[in-house]
């Protein structure tokens, strides 16, 4: 499901602003947007999110301002003296002039160490993840706020379609005792126009017998019955579970197309194919829209 939340906190010196959209996929996806070094905390920041999403593609938009202090920019004094230690050392055997100190300390602040980045000494992820988890939090709790209003609508339009089967359902089961009677009927007529020429007289046995054969081989109340109790538990389902009840309800669909082919093969009728059509198309309808319930 589709949704968007935001949250922002200051704590301090330290500003934290997060945004996470989501939308439609059957599994879970998370991309982290942050800057360096706090992009290293996806792991981190899709454990919280699973706490709040189970499915759908999450773009995790996180902002962190931590302003440096005058402690953060230091000069590794023990690294200056050993890069101007091995110059010396260096000039001393090849038998140049010694440099000095003046000239040296400009070249060798620009080696690595020296003067590193301020903060790459000590790694702010793990001192401010805690603060960055409560307003990661706080935006997913928005984000599923929204995404809840979207399920309630997703759950009134799963229940129309629901309806609708049941309503095709219907016509399918009062019309099977019609289609015997009316392949009875053909039955009759036909070998009568067959024999009216012969003189020989159908025998009402075997009328009786080839109807019965017929009436067993497309009977359907088993699968009529099937498929109205799955869109029973389809319709409990949407109304009173809420702890991931997308896997079931994909079960159920699947298990009322099986029911549905089913009747569809048995009965040999224009009308009935037309509403198992109708059922099909809608219960497709049904398989897309809950590939994204939880």
């Amino acid at each position: 499901m589709t949704g968007h939340g935001e949250a922002r906190g200051q704590f301090d010196a330290l500003h934290v602003a997060v945004e996470v959209r989501s939308v439609n996929n059957r599994y879970l996806k998370l991309m982290l947007r942050a800057p360096e070094p706090y992009n290293l905390l996806e792991a981190e920041v899709e454990k919280v999110a699973r706490r709040f999403v189970r499915r759908g593609t999450l773009t995790v938009q996180m902002r962190v301002d931590r302003p440096h202090h005058a402690q953060d920019y230091r000069i590794n004094a023990t690294a200056l003296q050993s890069y101007a230690d091995q110059v010396w050392a260096a000039c001393e055997a090849m038998g140049v002039p010694r440099p000095d100190v003046g000239q040296l300390l400009g070249p060798l602040l620009a080696l690595p160490g020296v003067a590193p980045e301020p903060g790459a000494a000590l790694s702010p992820c793990e001192e401010d993840w805690p603060l960055i988890e409560r307003v990661l939090a706080e935006a997913l709790e928005r984000l599923q706020a929204m995404r809840q209003d979207e399920g309630g609508r997703m759950a009134q339009e799963l229940l129309h379609y629901r309806a609708h089967v049941a309503d095709q359902l219907e016509i399918i089961r009062l019309r099977m005792p019609q289609v015997v009677a009316g392949y009875r009927d053909r039955l009759l007529e036909r070998v009568r126009g067959l024999l009216a020429d012969s003189g020989v007289a159908a025998q009402p046995d075997d009328l009786i017998r080839e109807v019965s054969v017929f009436a067993e081989r497309s009977d359907i109340a088993e699968e009529v019955v099937r498929l109205a109790s799955h869109l029973e538990q389809f319709d409990r389902t949407v109304r009173t579970e809420t702890d991931g009840p997308g896997r079931k309800l994909e079960f159920l669909v699947q298990e009322m197309g099986r029911e549905t082919n089913t009747i569809g093969s048995k009965a040999s009728d224009v009308t009935v194919s037309r509403h198992v059509v109708e059922i099909k198309a809608t219960l497709e309808k049904v398989r897309e829209l809950i590939q994204n319930v939880e």
